[in-house]
């Protein structure tokens, strides 16, 4: 019979690729790991580890379980939080993951306020695109995923519930105040992450051009500085530029193109009481945005 030692072995040994690494992250001997391998293949009936010179590989069945034994460990994780959340919130643990303009604004609010009534309740970051975020919620390594999404962006797959946290408004950034789209058919522009650059690509139908796409970068501060060097234009949203905000270059609020902020679940309702908890106190400083906003 397949065991939660053997799946958690085999996800340590898929995220390092590498028998001593997991053994390292296990705090077992190495030994110990290849005898839950061998344990494992035996249960599955499947060659699921392969010798490649002094290295490893996962075969495709070892691929697909290790997959199924990351998603499979995080869910025992998430149930253990509950279990304790359950005993009035005392204590548990949040596994976030959330992109940059999110997790330097509307996260350390959230997290403080959770602190203040929440004392016991544990918070853990980590920084990733949406859809990182939304795989590694599909795979339990995360119990919430904040994310951005587009008016044109697709639906997502069944099992993810979103909830709407509030609608980020996207601005010209350039080196004159008072311009508008149409201002720079011309001019260089700097572009962001894949989700971004297509927005702005269907912002600038409208004024009748494509823009001349010359610099890419996914880091707003970088964006920000190469504008102020007079290196092009950008557009930037709302809580990127309350985040941070470089002197030297003026925004124009662009209307009818906001990002929505999401808070993204995995599975059937109710969600863990921390994260449940986490999710009110992140709806009450999105809706002090909007009101100050």
């Amino acid at each position: 019979m397949v065991s939660l030692v053997q799946l958690k072995v085999l996800a340590a040994v898929a995220r390092h690729g590498s028998v001593t690494d997991a053994a390292k992250e296990l705090h077992y001997s190495q030994p110990a790991v290849s005898h839950h391998l061998a344990r494992l293949e035996a249960a599955t009936g499947a060659k699921l580890i392969q010798r490649v010179g002094r290295g490893i590989r996962l075969t495709p069945e070892g691929q697909l379980l290790a997959q199924r034994a990351t998603e499979i460990v995080g869910r025992v994780d998430t149930a253990t939080s509950e279990l304790a959340g359950q005993l009035g919130l005392r204590a548990g643990r949040v596994r976030v993951v959330g992109f940059q303009s999110v997790l330097s604004t509307l996260v350390p609010r959230a997290a403080a306020l959770l602190a203040r009534e929440h004392p016991g309740i544990e918070v853990h970051l980590v920084d990733a695109h949406p859809e990182e975020a939304l795989r590694m919620l599909r795979a339990g390594q995360v119990d919430l995923a904040l994310i951005f999404r587009y008016a044109e962006t697709p639906g997502e797959e069944h099992g993810l519930r979103l909830l709407h946290l509030l609608d980020d408004p996207i601005y010209l950034v350039s080196r004159h105040p008072g311009q508008t789209l149409d201002d720079h058919r011309d001019s260089d522009w700097i572009a962001g992450c894949e989700r971004c650059r297509h927005e702005l690509i269907a912002m600038c139908a409208p004024a009748g051009f494509t823009p001349r796409i010359t610099s890419v970068s996914d880091d707003m501060v970088v964006m920000q500085a190469l504008v102020a060097a007079d290196m092009g234009v950008t557009t930037l949203p709302g809580l990127a530029l309350e985040s941070h905000r470089l002197p030297g270059i003026h925004t124009t609020e662009l209307p009818g193109f906001p990002r929505q902020i999401h808070a993204a679940t995995y599975g059937d309702p109710p969600d863990p009481p921390a994260t449940t908890a986490l999710i009110a106190a992140l709806r009450h400083v999105a809706g002090e945005v909007d009101r100050s906003g």
